[in-house]
């Protein structure tokens, strides 16, 4: 519990600062850097630049040039930004001066909602505050980004490019539609981003195409015909990817459902773009499990080289529980399945071992999002059954 103690707190004031971070006239929210934040207070990294002091105080939600400078602090040299800090923190003189002599540390990413969200936020704030710097750092972000796209229109995880599965193009965790969206708002002329120029705009929009043609080139296909996408998909061969060594190649629906959401937002969908999200939703509802749903309960500590697990979780029948799918469904046989840590792909959750049973989002209930949005998103666009 002492373990989990900052995180819970963490989050309480995440969700102080996200009731009042919207001044008046202006959408602005702090709590796309929540998962960053939290990691930064509750997991000990020893890659950490700085780490937190006890009772750091942070900036409220208004202090928004104050925010600003913090999220210059923490760019790196190539404009992209490290994960796993709190931008709201009031960072003492000897945590500014590490953060400026680790600027040439090129270990920046997408992971964890980062990058693309401090670019979001600076173009944000320089329409509030009309600070030049606040601009000049978000056009520096959009290039760390177009420049980190491979040429087949996909994102790796890290850029520069690193050792290992952060190679691959990354779906986990919305980092490809986070990006996607940013660049999204640039392409249709959202007036945060007015500040761009033309030609930046253009490469910006080239780049969202280029990434649609990524994500339809990375939707699987089997003999059964398209379904839906893998966490992580190899950055040569398009094909599905392991990613850690407890996340195999495989069907992922909670992955899917955010690429799908994107691609029913694009105005006019091309067929083939049409034919993507008509066969995921077909997908979604083949894979939808029914009649059973997922327990939390109280069991004896169980201690692990990772943390100490006080909770476990039951797959329990319910003739009324509402479909819900797996995260992972194997590859061709389209088996719900699961993994260890030890990479050895198992069928059922209690197969599992029990810090990564209790410690890891198995089940996922989002591909009913996309369900329900289906018929309204057909009917606009004169699509039949």
């Amino acid at each position: 519990m002492k373990q989990l103690l900052p995180i819970i707190l963490l989050a309480l004031g995440i969700q102080q600062v996200c009731a009042q971070d919207k001044p008046a006239g202006h959408d602005i929210s702090l709590s796309i850097f929540a998962s960053s934040a939290s990691h930064w207070y509750g997991i000990k990294d020893k890659h950490n630049v700085i780490n937190p002091q006890k009772n750091q105080p942070r900036y409220k939600a208004d202090d928004l040039e104050a925010i600003g400078d913090n999220i210059l602090l923490y760019q790196k040299k190539n404009g992209g930004w490290p994960k796993n800090y709190d931008v709201t923190a009031i960072l003492t003189p000897d945590q500014k001066d590490s953060l400026i002599n680790d600027k040439g540390n090129l270990n920046t990413t997408f992971d964890n909602s980062t990058s693309y969200t401090h670019v979001a936020f600076l173009a944000k704030i320089y329409n509030v505050t009309h600070a030049q710097r606040f601009s000049d750092a978000a056009i520096k972000g959009i290039k760390y980004i177009l420049e980190a796209q491979y040429s087949n229109g996909g994102w790796p995880q890290y850029y520069p490019l690193e050792k290992g599965y952060s190679r691959h193009i990354t779906y986990n965790d919305d980092a490809f539609v986070g990006i996607m969206e940013v660049l999204g708002d640039v392409k249709d002329n959202a007036p945060v981003y007015a500040f761009l120029s033309d030609d930046l705009r253009a490469k910006v929009s080239k780049a969202f195409n280029k990434g649609i043609e990524c994500i339809l080139n990375t939707q699987i296909k089997d003999k059964s015909g398209l379904t839906a996408w893998c966490q992580q998909h190899d950055e040569f061969t398009l094909q599905p990817a392991w990613a850690r060594a407890f996340e195999p190649p495989s069907i992922c629906n909670a992955e899917s459902v955010g690429i799908v959401q994107l691609l029913m937002s694009l105005d006019n969908p091309s067929p083939q773009v049409i034919n993507a999200v008509q066969q995921a939703v077909k997908w979604f509802k083949t894979s939808a499990i029914q009649g059973i749903r997922v327990k939390d309960i109280q069991a004896a500590p169980d201690t692990s080289q990772y943390t100490v697990s006080h909770s476990d979780k039951v797959v329990v029948q319910d003739p009324n529980a509402p479909p819900i799918w797996t995260r992972y469904y194997e590859l061709a046989t389209h088996r719900p399945m699961f993994c260890n840590r030890d990479s050895k792909v198992v069928y059922s959750l209690a197969e599992v071992a029990r810090e990564r049973r209790s410690g890891y989002a198995w089940y996922t209930y989002s591909p009913q999002k996309v369900i329900n949005k289906y018929p309204a998103w057909a009917k606009k666009w004169g699509i039949g059954d």
